[in-house]
C-alpha cells in the first residue's frame, strides 16, 4: 500500500489546496486526490514539481507500507 503525505506537509507548511495549485500549476483536482489519499496514480512531473515546490525527496510525500495479511 502507497500512503501519501501530501496533507501532513501542507499542514507543516500552513498551506491549502488552492495555495499549493497556484503555486505548483497543478490542478486541484489532482491535489485533493492526493492530499485524501485516493489517487490511483500519479504522473512524475507532478510529484517533481511537489519535491521542488516543499523542497523535499519523494519518499517524504510517498511511502510504501506492508499491508496486513489475513490468516
Amino acid at each position: 500500500m502507497i500512503r501519501c503525505h501530501l496533507a501532513r506537509i501542507m499542514g507543516e507548511h500552513k498551506m491549502r489546496i488552492s495555495d499549493v495549485a497556484r503555486e505548483t500549476g497543478l490542478s486541484r483536482a489532482t491535489l485533493t486526490l492526493l492530499y485524501k489519499e485516493t489517487a490511483q496514480k500519479i504522473d512524475l512531473e507532478s510529484l517533481d514539481k511537489l519535491c521542488l515546490f516543499f523542497n523535499c525527496e519523494l519518499n517524504e510525500i510517498l511511502e510504501r507500507v506492508p499491508q496486513e495479511t489475513k490468516h
